[in-house]
């Protein structure tokens, strides 16, 4: 069970990440951490109709490569927890049709993949679920097409604006066992600074990313110098430049802060302005380089941070500002055997 100290729970006997899987598309494919994931793709459209459907198969490939990796089948899973950017997850409903096993959806936009971790640990350390899949998806052009323009149209993006990352991860949340422990998790508030700027929404989600930290770090009686790295997701490089602006003005100067958003693509090389975001984008990140870090020992603690805009195109339309929200999971190396 979980102890509540504040706005964060922390599990006494953490639950484990057993198994992860991070599948991409043609631009993923060309960035530096192309080498991390299970599956690229070079046809965005993963043999589909529409970008939709893509997306769903998108997620549903990610969720299978977990499962296999795991040597399970879906008949072992007790819950699936996924969301991704389309009107009413559309992505992870059908995903979920194919896949039949229990499920949730969750929309926290590009927070999505910390929410289902969080979420997942509750339930996996209440005993409410043993085998529990945790995954967000998102896909660019299935973006655009609802937030922005079609792609057709030819808009210019603007130096503040981040790529949407076509990209799913899946985590496999276990009780117990070998995997990455999960040994805290702080569920973020609703901030809003009145940005209403859909081409920035690294300036919209940095306050929520300080906000969370600041409550986990209160209620833990932690310094951001007690970990390895941490991660943000996805503020890009406008947003991260923002989101040490914030902290530093609280006293704390973050050395170890890496986003998600800047480091899945080459930002110059790739043309991708301030770097990447989308619920795909941060999930693929940490099962494509943050866990299998941990796996291998490189890092030992640290702290994942993925923030989410929770605006609507109808409220954009409505000139709504953009709140945002931000959920932090504590994320520890596996122990090794014979260690307590």
């Amino acid at each position: 069970m979980a102890t509540r100290r504040g706005d964060t729970l922390i599990f006494s006997d953490p639950p484990v990440i057993a198994s992860h899987a991070a599948v991409g598309g043609k631009k993923e494919g060309e960035g530096p951490l192309a080498a991390g994931f299970d599956e690229l793709r070079a046809d965005n459209s993963f043999g589909q109709s529409g970008w939709e459907a893509a997306e769903a198969e998108l997620q549903l490939r990610a969720a299978r490569l977990c499962l296999k990796k795991a040597q399970i089948t879906e008949k072992e899973v007790s819950l699936v927890l996924a969301g991704d950017l389309q009107a009413q997850c559309t992505a992870s409903n059908y995903a979920m049709r194919a896949l039949g096993i229990p499920y949730a959806g969750l929309f926290g936009a590009c927070s999505t993949m910390a929410e289902a971790l969080g979420l997942g640990a509750a339930l996996c350390s209440a005993g409410m679920a043993d085998g529990l899949l945790a995954m967000s998806s998102s896909h660019f052009c299935a973006a655009e097409r609802q937030f922005r323009t079609p792609l057709s149209y030819g808009a210019v993006r603007t130096p503040t604006a981040q790529w949407t990352a076509t990209a799913a991860g899946a985590c496999l949340l276990r009780p117990t066992g070998p995997g990455v422990g999960i040994r805290a998790v702080t569920f973020g508030r609703v901030q809003d600074y009145q940005i209403k700027d859909i081409n920035n929404m690294g300036a919209a989600m940095a306050p929520a990313a300080a906000a969370t930290l600041l409550h986990y770090l209160r209620d833990t009686h932690s310094e951001p110098q007690d970990f390895d790295a941490i991660y943000t997701g996805d503020l890009g490089h406008v947003g991260s430049q923002l989101f040490r602006e914030l902290l530093a003005a609280e006293g704390l100067l973050l050395k170890n802060h890496v986003d998600c958003g800047c480091i899945l693509y080459d930002a110059e090389a790739q043309s991708v302005k301030s770097g990447g975001s989308g619920a795909g984008c941060c999930a693929a990140v940490l099962c494509a380089h943050i866990l299998p870090r941990l796996e291998r020992g490189t890092q030992k603690r640290l702290l994942f941070l993925a923030t989410g805009a929770l605006m609507s195109q109808t409220t954009f339309l409505q000139k709504e500002s953009i709140p945002a929200i931000a959920h932090l999971v504590e994320l520890w190396a596996p122990k090794k055997e014979g260690t307590a």
